[in-house]
């Protein structure tokens, strides 16, 4: 399925999956292995406008942020040499996932809800989870871009019980780089 060769490493890793996956924290790491820069496509969006991500969901709402969202994916999957940590949402847009699946190598942060729910649930930075019923909202999520990860994705990582370096190493092992 996909198109790089187990020996050469792609110029660019995408990280995708749902909030709380682990895309930032397992980047990160798996940036620092491969000697790659790390990038989280939601950081250069509040880096570029100056403000947080809750800002532009309470301004410009869902759509507005997906604009931006796909503005910085596209200016960023034209650069190499880095790890990309996308927004969970970012696979909605059809543009994203056909730059994200033909400029690097896509990896799928499979989570469950339940882990997701452990993860997130002192955080404040989760615009869509502000609901009463946030386990609902991440099912509903779920249901709604389970199918597009995987379309998009050229391997599927499963994340549940599992700390940042032993994913970055499962993503390592599949990209056939040792350490």
């Amino acid at each position: 399925m996909s198109e790089f060769d187990n020996h050469d490493l792609p110029g660019n890793i995408y990280l995708v999956g749902p909030m709380g996956s682990g895309k930032s924290t397992v980047g990160k790491r798996l940036a620092q292995v491969l000697e790659y820069e790390f990038v989280d496509s939601d950081r250069e969006i509040e880096q570029k406008t100056g403000v947080s991500i809750n800002h532009i969901f309470d301004v410009e709402g869902e759509v507005g942020f997906r604009k931006r969202e796909e503005s910085a994916i596209r200016t960023l999957t034209k650069k190499t040499g880095f790890v990309l940590a996308t927004g969970g949402g970012s696979i909605l847009s059809a543009k994203n996932r056909h730059l994200l699946n033909n400029t690097g190598l896509v990896i799928y942060l499979k989570t469950s809800v339940e882990a997701i729910l452990e993860r997130t649930s002192r955080d404040k930075n989760r615009p869509l989870l502000q609901t009463e019923n946030p386990r609902k909202t991440l099912q509903n999520l779920m249901q709604q871009r389970e199918s597009l990860y995987q379309q998009v994705a050229h391997y599927t990582i499963e994340t549940d019980n599992k700390n940042a370096t032993t994913v970055a190493d499962e993503i390592v092992d599949s990209i056939g780089k040792t350490n």
